[in-house]
Order: C-alpha cells, then sequence, then structure tokens
C-alpha cells in the first residue's frame, strides 16, 4: 500500500459532490480520508496551489491493440500513455489479433493489466470475431469482468443481431456500445465534400454515421433498451441524438477531441495522421459537436486513442490505416474548451470522468470520503509544445505534433499510488 499522501491549496472539481472550492485532499491507504482525519506521521504532501483535483480522468474507449499487435501498442505502454494523460482507467475495444469475443482473451488483458499505470476495463466483441454473424456469451464475458459489447471498428450491418444483442446485454446488466457506420456508404477515406473534391480523395457522406445512428436509437426506442453511440462526427448525428434524448430514450453519446477541434482541412497535404473513422467533417460538423457538448447531448469525452506504426501510416493516403493517438492530448484539447466559453470547468469532469464512470457502471468519477483514490491534478495554465519526443505511446500517430498546447496533468494518481508526474 503506498504512503499516505496529503495534496494542498488546490482547487477541488467534484462535481458528482457538487464540490468546488479550494482545500486539501488526504489519501490514505488508497482511499479518500475524511477531512478530519489526523495526519499520519509519514505523510507525503503536495501542493497543488494554481491546480485543480479532480476525480481521475476514465477514457471509455481506447484501442491497446495487445493481444497481437503489440509493435503498435500494448498494455504497459497503453496505460503509461493513458497516465501521463491524466487517465486512471481506460475502457478497451475488442478488435485485438485474436479478437476479444471469449473469456481466455479477457482473462489475458486483465491478467497483463495488474501491473499496470491504468485500469483497465475489457469491451468484448457483440459478435464471435466481430463478423456480425454470432452473438458472443455475454454472461459468460460479464462473469468474467468485462463492461461492455460493442463490435467497434465494424459496424453491426444485422439489424435483428443488433436487436438480439441489446435484449440480451440488458439482461446481463452490459453496455452496447455501436461503432455507426453504414458499409455501402463508407467506401470513402476522407468526409465528402470540398476538401475531397479538391485533393481527388474518395468522399464519406455524413449519411453513412446518421443513417445508423438512426437505427440504433429506432431499436432502442422499441425495445425500451439503452444503447451507447461511440465517436459521433457529425452534426445530423448530434441532433438525431439529442432529439432522442428529449423523447426518454436511453440513448448516451461520446465524442472526440478531434472531432471538436479538427475540420477535414487538417487533412490538405494528405496528412495520414488525420485519416480516421469516422472522418473529419467541416467546421459546421464541429460547431454542432462543441454545442452538444455543451447542452448534455453528449455524456463522455473519449479519445478512440488508435495507435498504428509508421508501416500503416507512412503509406499513400489511400492505404494508410484509420485512427490517431490520443491519451496524451486529450485533456488539453478538451481544456480549450473551457477557455473558449464553451463549458465549464464542472463540465469537463463530468465529461471526462463522473459520466463515463457512470455509462460503464464502473467505481470512480468521484472524490467521496471512502472512494477509491484516483485523482487527476491539473495545472491549466501550463503551456507545452506536443513533440514526438514527448510521446509516451508506442506510436507517433498524431495530428497534434508540434501543436502549442495549454493544461496537462502534472500528477496522476491511482489508488493512493503516483502513476504520473510531470518532470
Amino acid at each position: 500500500m503506498p504512503a499516505p499522501l496529503l495534496i494542498t491549496n488546490g482547487r477541488i472539481i467534484d462535481p458528482a459532490n457538487t464540490v468546488d472550492c479550494i482545500g486539501n485532499l488526504l489519501i490514505v491507504d488508497g482511499r479518500i480520508a475524511a477531512p478530519d482525519t489526523a495526519l499520519p506521521a509519514d505523510v507525503d504532501e503536495i501542493n497543488a496551489q494554481g491546480c485543480w483535483m479532480v476525480p481521475g480522468l476514465i477514457d471509455m474507449h481506447v484501442h491497446l491493440r495487445e493481444p497481437g499487435e503489440e509493435y503498435k501498442e500494448d498494455i504497459r505502454s497503453g496505460t503509461q500513455a493513458a497516465a501521463a494523460g491524466g487517465f486512471t482507467a481506460v475502457a478497451c475495444m475488442p478488435n485485438t489479433k485474436p479478437v476479444n469475443d471469449n473469456r481466455a482473451v479477457t482473462a489475458l488483458i486483465l491478467a497483463q493489466a495488474k501491473e499496470a499505470d491504468a485500469r483497465v476495463y475489457p469491451i468484448a466483441a457483440i459478435s464471435k470475431k466481430s463478423q456480425g454473424s454470432t452473438l458472443t456469451e455475454f454472461g459468460e464475458l460479464k462473469a468474467n469482468g468485462v463492461v461492455a459489447v460493442s463490435d467497434d471498428g465494424l459496424p453491426v450491418r444485422d439489424s435483428q443481431l443488433m436487436r438480439r444483442a441489446l435484449e440480451y446485454a440488458d439482461d446481463h446488466g452490459l453496455l452496447v456500445i455501436s461503432h455507426s457506420e453504414e458499409p455501402s456508404l463508407s467506401n470513402g477515406v476522407m468526409n465528402e465534400g470540398i476538401v475531397s473534391t479538391r485533393l481527388g480523395l474518395k468522399g464519406i457522406p455524413n449519411a453513412a454515421e446518421s443513417i445508423m445512428v438512426y437505427r440504433e436509437i429506432a431499436l432502442a426506442e422499441c425495445l425500451g433498451k439503452r444503447v451507447h453511440i461511440a465517436h459521433v462526427s457529425t452534426a445530423m448525428s448530434t441532433e438525431l441524438i439529442r432529439s432522442a434524448k428529449a423523447r426518454g430514450v436511453q440513448v448516451t453519446a461520446e465524442t472526440a477531441p478531434h472531432y471538436f477541434t479538427l475540420t477535414d482541412e487538417a487533412v490538405t497535404g494528405y496528412n495520414t495522421n488525420a485519416k480516421m473513422s469516422p472522418p473529419l467533417r467541416t467546421k459546421e460538423d464541429r460547431q454542432a459537436i462543441q454545442q452538444g457538448l455543451a447542452d448534455g447531448t453528449f455524456d463522455a469525452i473519449a479519445t478512440d486513442h488508435a495507435p498504428h506504426s509508421i508501416l500503416e501510416k507512412e503509406v499513400e493516403f489511400d492505404r494508410a490505416m484509420n485512427g490517431i493517438i490520443g491519451l496524451e492530448t486529450s485533456l488539453p484539447l478538451s481544456l480549450a474548451l473551457v477557455r473558449e466559453g464553451v463549458i465549464n470547468e464542472q463540465r469537463l469532469v463530468e465529461l471526462l470522468s463522473m459520466q463515463p464512470a457512470q455509462i460503464l457502471g464502473v467505481e470512480g468519477g468521484t472524490l467521496s470520503v471512502g472512494a477509491r483514490a484516483d485523482v487527476t491534478v491539473i495545472d491549466p495554465e501550463l503551456r507545452f509544445t506536443y513533440t514526438e519526443e514527448q510521446v509516451v505511446s508506442k506510436s507517433r500517430n498524431s495530428p497534434f505534433l508540434g501543436a502549442k498546447l495549454q493544461g496537462r496533468a502534472v500528477y496522476t494518481i491511482m489508488d493512493g499510488r503516483i502513476t504520473h508526474r510531470s518532470a
């Protein structure tokens, strides 16, 4: 058990308990201690003046690549990147090699995560091998530590199978996470529009995402079951989710920092580090995503951290793999929304910590007395340039390399243990 830890003079932001004040935080035996607890003799101290103390950040959508593609990322390097970004927990998608569609793969992930620098929550496949034909054994997977199911990376094409997944998952208390994409419309390589025309690249229309978002909402509404929509990128999808919530549909949704920060203009020059699925959209879509974060349409910010080596990225644009790394840039990019007045500090913590915990049904997202001591200490004023030399992930596929950013996790604490401290 780590030594007791006292964090002093920081701004405590804990939306779960409607707390926003300057104060101290005491950690004893890996738990948040009551304010009136006598200080242990061997307590270590961190002066957090000018910093925020928030519940440990939780990323509910990452790709750790283990097992099968450890040359891109593994659980150790991925959780080190998570800790460097302020995350104390991540939920990893099942599109590994082999696919996490059975308890053996789940057990391997959890075994590898025992000494990790962030808590790892496995997400299993909806269908066997993510092929969209036969459901996996949800009950067995849940019993072995899975927190959700998704065929992320691929949509569930068969609407009847998706219906059964929503019903079966509800029986076992599992969340279904939808990769919403209509495959017949998604055979392009970037957003369909002026930029794709200028570059001579085949485009993917907004409707490719929104059609499937509508299907998931329609199924959830018909069945009275819950569904979570991953990596939303379009204005149309945002409005569909907003309208569904107003009707009482049990739908939650996430978006990613690249969708509220960049547009398809980032692809100019055939930049493969700006190639992802769904693709970067237009300025109007970006504005709609920001509005959705502000008004509660979106429940979480998730990175969709997708490491790829130069073997997959330093190739012709058409051949490059989709995806970017995001664990180390999510916090500063999200903090920019606070500085710009899009959201406030409490909303930021809800999106990055409290609500991901609630959606996944896992511990965290609070600084309540007795809770696990998962804490992120943030310096919102710290300015830095994000360089390749600073990247902790094994991969370097980020469109933000060279960007001047502001705000960073200076301490990441999991179960009372410091997993990252800023140099």
